[in-house]
């Protein structure tokens, strides 16, 4: 255990709710897994009813139910989640099936359908939870050949369990055709963010469409972009991996540096400043943290923060107390702090709008990373260290459970609709448009200054 105490998360345990974090208790371990009998393939080593390491082969066969046994839901998650360090999904399933079929004997002729009805539930329920809770794993075709093999031999000569699989099949296929609607809206936003550079070129007032024109009021942005973060729009991001909400953070930070640096007028761009400081404010009072961070990180972007003149007339009191709560030093201390209330709220709450947490996701996964790189992966002896893998299930269970929140909150597609397609400035447009709207201050500035508007202009 002395390399997880020294790991940031170890120090910061916080309570656990439902449906996935509840399967952990402070320490991260399974309580509930049952002391099992050595097996032959180098077996699994239990401490105090905690499992703590085996071999892969053992792990694995850990996992495939028997008409005796069905694996704890914390193993089946845990499991599920770390064994991609080793193995491809694709090789997981291959193995699962052969043990299904093999101990089950699934392969042979004339079936004793009473040995089917034993087994076929507890199958059927490790392949829902797998289909359901890692649906990516699945879009790979060898996955899905031998979860049709598997699902075939369970349903053959059974009408109940042939209408179980069918069910599990078409809503996996929902699934994943969920996951590609939403990758093509995607691709759709990246084409069209070809910038706004029409507005560079002239900059007429009464053409410039702005955050504000689609909602003045800094509360109502807030809760739709936590409409965003817990990914009720459309439900198109429900099934979507961690890596959608730091491309989310990215976008909604070049979003507010383009929205601060596209006006002409200074009173205009330092009235955007302190709009956006009051959606973070609302932000951090909703528990929204990822876009609280995403927010201060776009203000905090060379090009906005390089404009003097119009931060000169903004009150910054209240944006100073946000980056002191997301101050970085003391490894974002004040926001760690912030985060724990947050989630103790969450607890307590009686309504979604109290139990709304949303993390800083790049340091979620900045957090897992480190995790993962300071524990080994293997044990002297050759045994998986399940022990790490216990603290990296309690992490990722804990975000999951946070995000299942309903937003309580109203939909606006207006204003859903802007914040997720129009297009944003480059990091260069970004910097030209801040140098039109105040002057270089010096050579370098000058100098870069004329380069990109040859450019992107094609002005000299």
């Amino acid at each position: 255990m002395g390399c997880l105490h020294r790991l940031v998360f170890a120090e910061e345990r916080m309570p656990q709710t439902p449906p996935f974090a509840a399967m952990f208790d402070s320490s991260g371990y399974n309580r509930n897994l049952h002391q099992s009998k050595e097996d032959n393939c180098g077996g699994l080593y239990y401490h105090e009813n905690n499992l703590l390491s085996g071999s892969l082969e053992a792990l694995i066969e850990h996992l495939v139910p028997n008409v005796d046994y069905y694996p704890d839901r914390t193993y089946i998650f845990t499991f599920l989640l770390s064994s991609r360090l080793f193995m491809h999904p694709y090789e997981l399933m291959a193995k699962v099936c052969h043990l299904c079929i093999e101990q089950q004997r699934l392969n042979k002729p004339g079936l004793d359908k009473n040995q089917i009805q034993k087994i076929a539930p507890k199958i059927l329920q490790l392949l829902t939870e797998w289909t359901e809770t890692f649906p990516y794993d699945f879009r790979d075709e060898r996955m899905m050949r031998n979860l049709k093999e598997l699902a075939q031999r369970i349903a053959s000569g059974d009408e109940m369990y042939r209408k179980n699989v069918q069910q599990l099949l078409q809503n996996l296929i929902r699934k994943l055709a969920t996951v590609s609607q939403y990758e093509e809206v995607l691709a759709k936003i990246n084409a069209t963010s070809t910038d706004r550079l029409t507005v560079l070129k002239t900059k007429p007032q009464s053409i410039q469409r702005d955050i504000i024109t689609v909602c003045n009021d800094p509360y109502a942005l807030a809760q739709q972009l936590t409409h965003i973060e817990l990914s009720c729009y459309g439900d198109r991001k429900k099934t979507r991996n961690l890596e959608t909400y730091v491309e989310w953070f990215n976008r909604l930070s070049y979003l507010v540096a383009t929205e601060i640096c596209m006006p002409v007028k200074k009173k205009h761009r330092a009235r955007v400043i302190e709009y956006f400081i009051d959606v973070a404010r609302e932000c951090f009072n909703i528990g929204n943290f990822n876009s609280l961070m995403a927010i201060i990180s776009g203000m905090n972007m060379s090009p906005v923060s390089r404009l003097k003149k119009t931060w000169a007339k903004v009150k910054t009191a209240k944006f100073d107390v946000l980056e002191h709560q997301m101050d970085p030093s003391s490894n974002f201390y004040n926001y760690r702090t912030a985060l724990r209330g947050a989630a103790q709220r969450s607890l307590t709450a009686h309504s979604n709008r109290e139990k709304i947490v949303i993390p800083f996701f790049s340091l979620l996964i900045k957090d897992i990373y480190f995790l993962n790189e300071g524990c080994a992966n293997r044990l002297p002896n050759g045994h998986v260290n399940f022990e790490k893998f216990w603290e990296l299930a309690k992490q990722v269970s804990e975000f999951m459970t946070w995000k299942q929140v309903e937003c309580p909150f109203e939909r606006d597609r207006k204003i859903l609709q802007y914040l997720l397609t129009v297009p944003v400035f480059s990091d260069d447009a970004l910097y030209l448009a801040s140098y039109e709207s105040e002057s270089p201050e010096n050579h370098i500035e000058k100098d870069r200054w004329k380069t990109l508007r040859s450019a992107l202009l094609g002005r000299v």
